[in-house]
């Protein structure tokens, strides 16, 4: 084990070599985005409501800001240029508008969610747990890695993987197998590794050693092992998942972006 953990120590060290270069944007330029921001939501608005005027009656008041939201972050994952304040902004206010729906029409949002994550996503944009974000006194914005989640809802129990790449190949450097619960009502997956593979060797994983892992490299978060401890598991709360792109906040804190990965 002890060996498992260099290894899964330096490929952690070369992420957060990294993410050095992808920190927070200086405060001159979030003021200019944030301008420009508010700009593109302001004027988005008002073609909505000349839209309304025209006779397209909206039943309810969240649907159309999400999809705005999701537009954004469809881009985001597309071409990775969009502002990093802006992807952030819009996750946040996707996570307030899901809440919302979700508030509204019960289980079926996480029914939704459920089907449509399975498949393989590519993760694109990130905040960091707290520790890395106190790490490097700033955010994490688009992740500079290939890192790959997969899941199976149709398994029983429904499966999880989670793996790190060399540089974009289809070669793990590391990867992570387990399975997960989720709950409908809170959107709430809560996950266990059993296995970790690095270089394609599998290693068993007793109960709480894939968040000690994970804690002690960077790759997890640390309350990942305060709730081990406590007999909880590690949990993503999804706020989305649709045919192109996913989003979530992860139980360290941080928000993150995900691209499908679509089988050719």
């Amino acid at each position: 084990m002890n060996s498992c953990l260099s290894l899964v120590c330096l490929v952690s060290l070369l992420t957060f070599q990294c993410e050095a270069f992808v920190l927070q944007q200086p405060s001159w330029a979030t003021t200019a985005v944030t301008t420009t921001k508010s700009s593109l939501f302001a004027k988005k608005a008002a073609g909505r409501s000349k839209s309304s005027g025209a006779g397209e009656s909206a039943t309810n008041d969240y649907d159309a800001p999400i999809a705005q939201c999701k537009e954004i972050l469809t881009r985001a994952a597309e071409t990775k240029s969009e502002d990093s304040e802006l992807v952030l902004d819009a996750l946040e206010n996707l996570e307030k508008l899901m809440r919302k729906k979700s508030r509204v029409e019960g289980e079926s949002c996480g029914q939704e969610i459920l089907e449509n994550l399975t498949g393989d996503w590519r993760l694109i944009f990130t905040t960091g747990t707290k520790n890395t974000q106190d790490r490097f006194k700033a955010r994490i914005n688009y992740f500079p890695l290939k890192a790959v989640q997969s899941f199976d809802s149709t398994m029983d129990p429904m499966f999880i993987s989670n793996g790190i790449y060399w540089a974009d190949s289809d070669f793990a450097l590391v990867k992570f197998f387990g399975d997960f619960d989720f709950d409908l009502q809170k959107r709430k997956l809560e996950f266990d590794f059993d296995i970790i593979a690095p270089f394609g060797f599998q290693i068993k994983l007793n109960k709480g050693q894939a968040a000690e892992i994970g804690a002690s490299t960077g790759l997890g978060s640390e309350s990942n092992v305060v709730n081990a401890k406590r007999g909880r598991q590690a949990f993503f709360n999804w706020i989305s998942a649709d045919e192109n792109i996913a989003t979530a906040r992860g139980g360290g804190g941080g928000l993150a972006l995900w691209k499908r990965v679509k089988k050719e």
